[in-house]
């Protein structure tokens, strides 16, 4: 059996992107003309990223859960859940996401472009719940003016740790995602002394240099962002990007974190907002406030790829089993046997 090829989880940094989330709207029509886009996205991608092959234009879609029953019926990738609210010393919101597009270029027209047509494509099929546009800051900073991303795996090392692999092998080559727009109070933050705010980080602010271990805070954020199982950490793939609008005095980081397992987020993410141990939170949370939070499942491009608008997405218990088989013999989309059964830090292999 051919290796599923992935979706560009993995592409390098770039200078401009965009997050869309978007809901389905409810109708067998809007269904149908997400999954028609599903299979023609390669074609939209190429059209736009030829005008400019220096541009590096990329997109990576994801869905819910909750779409991925409507639109796809059949089994489910196995750790494919709606994002796990957090009530700790502060708030981890679970906001709705059917869709994400997350695109990448380095430059904004592209991006852009490449965005409308998409939207085009789905016209009422969809409603948009979040949009953001990223922008690198300088050298690799994020609006707090530390560098975001040091610790982010590349090459191979990235690949395994948010390509899905055995674990999964129905969904082989798909990868999780966990989103989060964060908004910064950025007058109070500028009111703290350097020193301190290097204490926040864990890293030296001018020169990206990570503190030595017995100078660190236990609050620091490359401490409790840190997972460690067996020996082994846990690494995930972050594209933070900075975003503003300066007339509304709206300043923030969106996070978007690439893994094989949403686990590793989610050990991650209650480090920081309830505390390791409870009580020992983040402190960038203090000026840091999440407003938005989604899991999605990138299954691959092979994937995308297969499938047929009229795919049916029945659930098992509005359907008989000869139904059933039916629809799945006339689906182009794989439905293999289900096997069972968030910069923002380093979160390697787990059980």
């Amino acid at each position: 059996m051919p290796t599923a090829v992935p979706q560009p989880v993995v592409a390098k940094l770039t200078r401009a992107a965009v997050f869309l989330v978007v809901t389905v709207n409810s109708g067998t029509e809007n269904e149908v003309a997400v999954r028609s886009l599903c299979a023609d996205l390669s074609a939209l991608l190429r059209a736009v990223g030829f005008r400019d092959l220096e541009g590096r234009l990329s997109c990576v879609m994801g869905f819910g859960s909750d779409a991925w029953d409507r639109l796809f019926g059949g089994p489910c990738p196995k750790d494919l859940h709606p994002f796990r609210e957090i009530h700790g010393v502060h708030h981890a919101p679970s906001t709705p996401g059917d869709i994400l597009f997350h695109l990448r270029a380095t430059r904004m027209d592209l991006c852009f472009e490449l965005a409308s047509q998409i939207m085009s494509r789905l016209g009422d099929a969809v409603t948009t719940v979040d949009e953001v546009h990223g922008f690198r800051y300088f050298d690799e900073r994020d609006l707090l003016g530390f560098v975001d991303g040091t610790e982010n795996p590349v090459d191979q090392d990235a690949i395994d740790c948010v390509v899905i692999g055995e674990e999964d092998d129905a969904f082989a080559g798909g990868s999780y995602v966990v989103t989060q727009k964060y908004l910064h109070d950025l007058k109070r933050w500028h009111a703290v002394p350097v020193e301190e705010q290097e204490n926040i980080i864990g890293r030296y602010k001018l020169s990206d240099i990570e503190q030595a271990d017995a100078v660190k805070k236990p609050y620091a954020h490359n401490v409790l962002t840190t997972i460690v199982e067996n020996g082994e950490e846990l690494d995930i793939v972050r594209d933070n990007m900075p975003f503003g609008e300066i007339g509304k005095g709206e300043f923030g980081t969106y996070f978007i974190g690439y893994a094989r397992s949403p686990r590793r987020v989610e050990l991650m993410l209650d480090a920081m907002f309830v505390g390791r141990p409870p009580g020992n939170y983040d402190r960038i949370l203090d000026f840091s406030r999440a407003v938005t939070g989604s899991l999605f499942f990138v299954p691959s491009a092979t994937f995308l790829d297969d499938v047929a608008p009229d795919t049916a997405a029945a659930s098992p218990t509005s359907i008989d089993d000869d139904a059933a088989t039916d629809i799945e013999e006339a689906s182009a989309t794989p439905t293999p046997a289900r096997d069972g059964s968030l910069g923002i830090g380093s979160l390697k292999k787990e059980e």
